[in-house]
């Protein structure tokens, strides 16, 4: 009880004073391969009951609430036949790749270099690298190229601002959208 409480206090502290807090705790306690220059948005991402069967490359942002799921629950209904039955996948995720918040990536996926995944998608198979995915299951969407030329108009250079620069260059921005 008292080995708990410790280390609960030691995960809060990382927590709340290291940003690579979560990364530390994810490849030390929950077993996840987890490459450099990783990020992890928010909480509640789930790595299941074997997460040591996920294999995170470099460059990987994920979003919050995301799941890698390495087991089949489905199988639960053949265990009055098969007490024992299981089934397990590995996940692979490469390198500079982005997960969309709430999306659910099922097991024997391998998710390629270059890749986006669109929130709230499912990915049921694996995608190739280069390629946007998206939906329920995931579909091809178009080439990492194709997205990037179908969106430059669109695109913004101001990452590094403040908040309050930021906010006065969006606000100008979308002035007539946010007036209606």
């Amino acid at each position: 009880m008292i080995r708990s409480f410790v280390y609960k206090l030691h995960l809060r502290y990382l927590l709340r004073k290291d940003p690579s807090g979560t990364l530390y705790y994810r490849r030390k306690y929950k077993g996840v391969c987890i490459g450099n220059n990783c990020s992890f948005i928010g909480r509640n991402i789930s790595f299941s009951s074997e997460p040591y069967l996920v294999k995170i490359g470099d460059n990987v942002r994920v979003s919050f609430e995301v799941s890698f799921v390495t087991h089949d629950g489905g199988t639960f209904v053949l265990r009055s036949e098969e007490s024992e039955l299981c089934v397990y996948g590995p996940i692979i995720i490469g390198n500079n790749v982005f997960i969309g918040a709430r999306s659910i990536i099922m097991p024997y996926v391998n998710i390629g270099n270059n890749v986006i995944v669109c929130a709230g998608s499912i990915v049921t198979k694996s995608i190739p690298e280069n390629e946007v995915w998206a939906g329920v299951p995931a579909k091809r969407i178009c080439t990492i190229e194709e997205y990037k030329n179908k969106n430059f108009d669109k695109f913004s250079y101001i990452l590094n601002k403040k908040y309050d620069e930021k906010k006065e260059i969006l606000e100008k921005c979308f002035k007539e959208y946010l007036s209606k």
